[in-house]
């Protein structure tokens, strides 16, 4: 019998001969293609119909990415709240704004788009619906969805993602609203006048709507009815029926598989970095919810991992919680005492080394989330990712910038997991889905928090199963400096996978100014431009290969301002690590327009901020700081030409003069493009009637922007105070909070905003330093090879046979003589012996030092006498070696390599303790 086929089925049947479902992808086959750079904090995604993507970002500016063409227009602003204000009047940027954004599973007819955002004035977190025609917001089309009450006293937590199920229904994230711990655990202080401080009166409440994921149906006239299947019935006493999941610290982005129904997301913990009296040291999770359910928080964390009950009066901990009887007895709570029994947590992992899943890594951690992937769902798309992933789910974490691939079962259940796209990093991913195209989507914040980044961006992950498109890799001499300023341009890495196309790559570079006008293109791979005139410019790099598939990249260009040069000189010439109990410190700033500190930049237009830094600490706490004393610094250029000027004969800070106080039009002016124009038009042109009979002075030849300088100064006066400062110059006592017995580490930092011109914007450089002690432990490698590692019931490290090693990454040798090392040698622990060498870069590389033989000793005695903790006897066991090092500089990967030539691949040498770097 002859059997016909069909063209389409031969290129099936060829296509999944040569890319087999369950074969691993040949990784190069997909492109990260960047389509918007230099977004301000973006927050959240959604896809638009023809190629468009919406982004909010947190200060309130919504955007409309266009991948066609690769513009980026401001489609309108929020206004909305960006700081806490405690009780005290002091002010420090906050996690909230413009938080979150979604479109109406309709919105190709409706055009609706629902935002989530902090309300500028009123203490709640609003979800309200907005038209969006035309790829413009209309602001008067807002109707108030949903109001969620919180504080804004103190930090932290916000949620804020959004998802549809197919039914119509929006899933809402909300965060905590709960103080951080300093102690890193959970919250659970019940003292009247500090409820900020419990957990247990949102996450763990049934009647409060913080810390949950909601579940509404929207209707069209702007209000919600509670769908059948939420967590409570409504009607049911002391809930809340918006309730789907509650016992969250902090949700961020929720995604539902299409095949299942079932939720998913990212959860963000606490930050003790070990177990303690406390409790559990804090896990971030990925969680799974096949259903309503309480997930745990704040009494449980991970897989169900017990915290211990509190005494607020006594400062007490007591006996665990019951994971079997939950109860929530706090004199915060307005909900029900008792609560369902917690589901523990999908994936669960700890600041260090995850033994249930160490392909997760090490380091600082942020659990943001990501889509399960089907195929189904993107039927008609011109690309979609390949069958390999069906059913699994794509996780990524905003601090450690892997994706991860999780392998589901037919039940759903965890069964493995992988990294995807390997040789890919991402500048904090925010959010991350898969698009109508069937490519995978990445929002990147960007690398510093409340600050528009210039390495945030929106990139686009394509497969390509046949010609890969080309690789850009360009990279400019410099993006800013005075004019003329000489710009070299280099394409050189740029590649294409394919090799008949590597020889045949057209370069093609367009430079625009500020207003979007072209002013250059140049071709080749090396061009080079001289940028004559002062301003800003984008320059614009496509690479295209024969096939005319294309990959581009975008620098932004600043002529006419070079960035100020910081540095920072400590008395001790190493910058790894503190020596002593006080750190003497001096800051030098030169900036080729403004000159240098004290000689044209003033030390109050400087901001130096120095925090102490526990080993798990949360970078969101410490950026807060840094952004409050960067602000003060940058308006301090406006306060000091208000001082040089005669404003202050009639207008005084805080107290009425002839003229009200600059405090008072603060209040009565908020900070708005209005009011900056209103106030910028009065300083010039003067004028009376507002505050009284007396006439203001018209100041015709001040410069514009001196004056919006002197008006932001006034802005930033209602919101109180900034967080301390410290000065350019000094000595700082090196201390620690009572409650932390571990090795303490130090950041000191300097920041200054240079004063631009007319039409440069200006430019923030910092120079930060990380210190620590100069005593390491074995927790502190970065990698080892075969070592015996036990954690319970105590820390054991101890190297196998001949070669083992472990390596403390970017270390800064500079002055550092010795290394003195803290051996355990008994007997009894079986230890054979060996010798340390010290290398750089790893086992092979440079020797530095070698120690001598370290034997076994024979203390016999396995007890502590009474009255020594076992800690204490274990440090009279040990002993301690010197390495003498030869004499290096600047930071390096230092291996220490530990050897026994005698010793088999399964002996112990003896168990290392810790390692101090001694001048």
């Amino acid at each position: 019998m002859k059997i016909l086929l069909s063209p389409y089925f031969l290129l099936v049947s060829i296509f999944t001969w040569l890319f087999p479902a369950d074969q691993t992808p040949d990784w190069t086959r997909f492109t990260k293609v960047t389509l918007a750079t230099g977004l301000d904090e973006p927050m959240e995604m959604a896809f638009m119909p023809n190629s468009k993507v919406i982004i909010v970002e947190r200060k309130g500016g919504v955007k409309i990415v266009d991948e066609k063409d690769g513009s980026i227009l401001d489609a309108g602003f929020i206004k909305v709240n960006t700081k806490y204000t405690n009780k005290k009047g002091q002010s420090r940027e906050a996690e909230e704004g413009l938080m979150g954004v979604s479109l109406d599973p309709n919105f190709v007819k409706n055009h609706w788009v629902y935002l989530y955002y902090a309300h500028p004035t009123i203490t709640k977190h609003v979800l309200s619906r907005f038209v969006l025609k035309g790829d413009t917001l209309n602001m008067s089309t807002e109707k108030v969805v949903m109001e969620v009450p919180t504080q804004r006293e103190e930090c932290c937590h916000t949620g804020g993602g959004m998802v549809w199920d197919k039914s119509g229904n929006l899933f809402l994230t909300t965060g905590n609203n709960t103080v951080n711990p300093p102690q890193g655990s959970s919250n659970l202080t019940e003292i009247p006048g500090e409820e900020p401080k419990d957990d247990q009166r949102a996450p763990g409440n049934t009647n409060d709507l913080r810390g949950k994921i909601l579940r509404i149906h929207p209707e069209p006239n702007g209000t919600y009815t509670i769908p059948k299947g939420n967590l409570f019935a409504v009607g049911t006493p002391k809930t809340k029926p918006e309730i789907y999941t509650m016992g969250h610290r902090n949700a961020w982005r929720p995604t539902l598989d299409s095949k299942t129904g079932y939720l998913y997301w990212g959860e963000v913990g606490p930050d003790a970095q070990k177990d303690s009296t406390w409790g559990p040291r804090g896990y971030d999770e990925f969680n799974q919810a096949k259903g309503p359910g309480f997930f745990g928080w704040p009494y449980f964390i991970a897989n169900n991992k017990p915290y211990r009950k509190y005494d607020s009066q006594t400062g007490k901990y007591g006996e665990v919680f019951d994971v079997n009887k939950p109860q929530n007895l706090s004199i915060n709570n307005t909900g029900l005492i008792d609560l369902p029994k917690p589901v523990p947590a999908y994936l669960y992992y700890p600041y260090g080394k995850s033994e249930e899943f160490p392909l997760l890594g090490t380091s600082g951690r942020s659990a943001t989330g990501g889509p399960v992937f089907h195929k189904t769902d993107f039927v008609g798309a011109k690309r979609v990712w390949p069958s390999y992933f069906e059913n699994k789910w794509l996780i990524t974490d905003f601090m450690r910038g892997w994706i991860i691939a999780v392998t589901m079962d037919a039940n759903s259940d965890y069964q493995s997991m992988e990294r995807v796209l390997p040789d890919m990093n991402f500048s904090s991913a925010i959010d991350m889905d898969f698009g109508p195209s069937g490519d995978l989507y990445v929002l990147e914040y960007g690398s510093a928090w409340f600050r528009g980044n210039a390495n945030s961006k929106l990139v686009r992950i394509e497969y390509n199963a046949g010609n890969r498109k080309p690789l850009a890799a360009a990279k400019l001499s410099q993006e800013s400096g005075s004019v003329p300023l000489m710009v070299s341009l280099d394409a050189t890495e740029s590649t294409d996978l394919d090799p008949n196309d590597i020889k045949t790559l057209k370069h093609e570079w367009q430079i625009k100014n500020a207003k979007g006008l072209l002013v250059k293109t140049l071709t080749g791979v090396n061009p080079s431009f001289n940028f004559i005139q002062a301003g800003n410019y984008v320059v614009s790099y496509t690479v295209t290969d024969i096939k005319g598939a294309r990959n581009t990249q975008k620098f932004n260009v600043s002529a006419g301002n070079a960035s100020p040069e910081i540095d920072i000189v400590l008395s001790s010439t190493n910058k790894s690590f503190y020596f002593g109990n006080e750190l003497n410190y001096e800051v030098k700033i030169k900036d080729k327009e403004d000159g240098e500190l004290k000689s044209g930049i003033e030390e109050n237009e400087v901001s130096v901020t120095f925090d102490y830094l526990p080993a798990g600490f949360d970078p969101i706490e410490i950026a807060a700081k840094q952004k409050s004393t960067d602000d003060l610094a940058s308006f301090a250029v406006g306060k000091n030409l208000i001082e040089k000027s005669d404003c202050k004969s009639c207008h005084q800070y805080a107290t009425k003069s002839i003229g009200p106080s600059y405090v008072d039009v603060a209040a009565k002016y908020p900070n708005s493009a209005d009011n900056m124009k209103y106030l910028v038009k009065k300083i010039k042109e003067g004028g009376s009637g507002v505050w009284g009979e007396h006439g203001m002075s018209a100041h015709p030849t001040m410069p514009d922007i001196d004056a919006k300088r002197m008006v932001d100064f006034i802005f930033s006066l209602k919101d109180g105070p900034a967080l301390k400062r410290i000065g350019t110059t000094g000595n700082i006592a090196l201390s620690k909070p009572d409650y932390e017995t571990g090795l303490p580490n130090y950041v000191l930092r300097a920041a200054y905003k240079d004063k631009g011109n007319k039409s440069i914007k200006p430019i923030l450089s910092e120079k930060i330093i990380y210190l620590r002690s100069n005593t390491l432990k074995p927790q502190d490698f970065g990698k080892v090879s075969a070592i015996q590692l036990i954690t319970t019931p105590g820390y054991s490290f101890s190297p196998l046979g001949q070669g083992a090693y472990g390596t403390f990454y970017k270390v800064d040798l500079t002055g550092i003589k010795e290394l003195l090392i803290n051996i355990q040698t008994a007997m009894r622990g079986g230890g054979s012996g060996g010798i340390i060498e010290v290398r750089v870069g790893g086992p092979q590389g440079q020797l530095l030092g070698t120690s001598s033989f370290i034997g076994a000793s024979d203390n016999a005695q396995v007890r502590p006498p009474e009255g020594m903790t076992q800690a204490e006897f274990a440090r009279t066991r040990s002993n301690k070696f010197k390495v003498p090092l030869i004499e290096t500089t600047g930071f390096k990967d230092i291996c220490l390599v530990f050897k026994n030539d005698k010793a088999k691949a399964t002996d112990i040498l003896f168990q290392l303790n810790d390692v101090t770097f001694n001048q």
